[in-house]
């Protein structure tokens, strides 16, 4: 199955479709639902449709998408609609798909709902469809490295990616290899998401589909062959080289093309020479159209890397290494909290920043002003998990045993999906019993870890030492 557009729906349905958009103009949003489900229950391979219909769940859900009320929607009745959903899915995944919508229409970041979402157009041949549920689930679990590769997949499978999609789903990948920088998954799946785009842009998807000639390959090779090795995670130092030389040549006869003069930065920083890099873009910042709020993110983001280089360049074998190490490290965390500051003065209501801030806080040690930009960033659906994890963690600095295990017993009812994020919550949640003297209460929570990973943190010390004991 083809995924369609609107122009190619029954007249009946593109009525309908056109009543729905109105619905959603006239802030009758319950109706406008109703109308796009009807839709896609009929058509389900109308990605436009479908887009709208998100849209406006995620308007319906508005403040209701976090807190208390989040909690009692997803909750309520949705398991039971799961189970349904995966037992008709292999026989009719257009009803799966249906049934998972239901679930979206009272809370739209629900995992498991748009699991059934990305199952069932996998069945169906809709690529467009999983790629636009895929990205929800990665938002919802961005620290999930497997959930990650297959959002890359599934991008690269769909063709014709946006800026946008290829831009979020790079940062993820490359936010997890900052982590995993040896994972050759992540690694391909970056350089796969890079040809596919190249692809696109070389004419080769043209030529596939009868739209473009050999001719429009043959005219954009070179330039898709630079784009190529620009997107590359790890440049060979030849490449980078060639390309700082020949942007430093064009910099003369373009010295106001500040597109260049930021690939020079980002080349600079790539080969560590972060004074350089800083160079260029206060070059950008000067010239009048550094507004960019990405560009002081990058910004930041190199002098904290050249913080990192000062670190590792300590002489292990000093005898003051330990005293230098924590000096730059303090001068590190106070460069980033005077820096996120400044982005919450600027920003007051981005709840991202203040998820940021609080982490920072944390670090510093400043336990109640973590708090205060935690409890904030509970308010944003994509942190929320993120904030619950870490206000559990200064509730127990705190010693506040209580209150840290209702906050991760909360969001554990929020967090279907059995990944990493979800095994942390359970283990610290293990940990904060332990400190309560509930040792057969933690123990279960270990139990749980143990039954599916053995290997997680010290879960069998734990479980074996247990039973052991007994």
């Amino acid at each position: 199955m083809a995924e369609k557009t609107i122009n190619e729906l029954p007249p009946d349905l593109r009525r309908q479709h056109s009543k729905a958009v109105e619905a959603v103009q006239r802030e009758n949003t319950e109706y406008a639902i109703a109308l796009f489900c009807q839709i896609l229950e009929k058509e389900p391979a109308v990605l436009e449709c479908r887009k709208a219909l998100r849209a406006a769940q995620v308007k319906k859900a508005g403040a209701t998408s976090t807190g208390f009320f989040k909690k009692m929607l997803s909750g309520a009745g949705s398991s039971p609609q799961i189970a349904k959903a995966k037992m008709v899915l292999g026989k009719n995944p257009g009803e799966a798909m249906a049934i998972a919508e239901q679930i979206l229409n009272a809370d739209p970041h629900n995992s498991a709902a748009h699991r059934i979402i990305v199952d069932a157009a996998q069945v169906l041949e809709l690529p467009r469809t999983a790629a636009m549920s895929f990205e929800s689930l990665v938002s919802n679990s961005p620290k999930d490295r497997r959930l990650a590769i297959e959002y890359a997949e599934a991008l690269a499978a769909s063709g014709d990616i946006s800026p946008a999609e290829q831009n979020h789903c790079e940062k993820i990948l490359m936010d997890l290899l900052r982590d995993h920088p040896q994972d050759g998954d992540l690694n391909q799946a970056l350089k796969n998401l890079s040809a596919r785009k190249t692809l696109d842009q070389g004419g080769y998807a043209a030529l596939e589909d009868g739209s473009g000639s050999f001719r429009d390959i043959l005219r954009n090779k070179t330039e898709a062959a630079s784009l190529e090795q620009e997107k590359r995670v790890v440049k060979t130092e030849d490449v980078t080289e060639r390309l700082i030389g020949e942007y430093e040549a064009r910099l003369h006869t373009e010295p106001n093309n500040l597109k260049l003069v930021r690939s020079l930065a980002e080349l600079y920083s790539q080969k560590k020479q972060f004074d350089r890099a800083l160079e260029y873009y206060e070059r950008i910042k000067t010239s009048g159209m550094g507004n960019d709020p990405s560009l002081d993110t990058a910004i930041a983001s190199t002098i904290v890397r050249r913080f990192d280089l000062q670190i590792a360049s300590v002489n292990p074998f000093d005898a003051n290494h330990a005293e230098q190490v924590a000096a730059i490290q303090a001068e590190k965390l106070a460069f980033q909290l005077a820096e996120c500051q400044k982005r919450v003065e600027k920003f007051p209501t981005d709840l991202a920043i203040r998820f940021e801030m609080g982490v920072l806080y944390f670090q510093a040690g400043k336990i109640s002003e973590a708090i205060q930009e935690l409890q904030k960033a509970q308010s944003n659906p994509h942190k929320r998990l993120g904030a619950m994890s870490l206000l559990a963690q200064c509730f127990a600095k705190r010693k506040m045993f209580d209150l840290a295990a209702r906050t991760l017993q909360n969001a554990l009812k929020e967090k279907v999906v059995f990944d990493d994020e979800k095994k942390d919550l359970i283990y610290q949640l293990g940990c904060v019993l332990e400190s309560m003297g509930k040792k057969e209460d933690a123990v279960e929570q270990f139990k749980v870890i143990y039954e599916s990973d053995i290997g997680y943190k010290d879960v069998a010390a734990k479980v074996d030492a247990f039973y052991a004991g007994q």
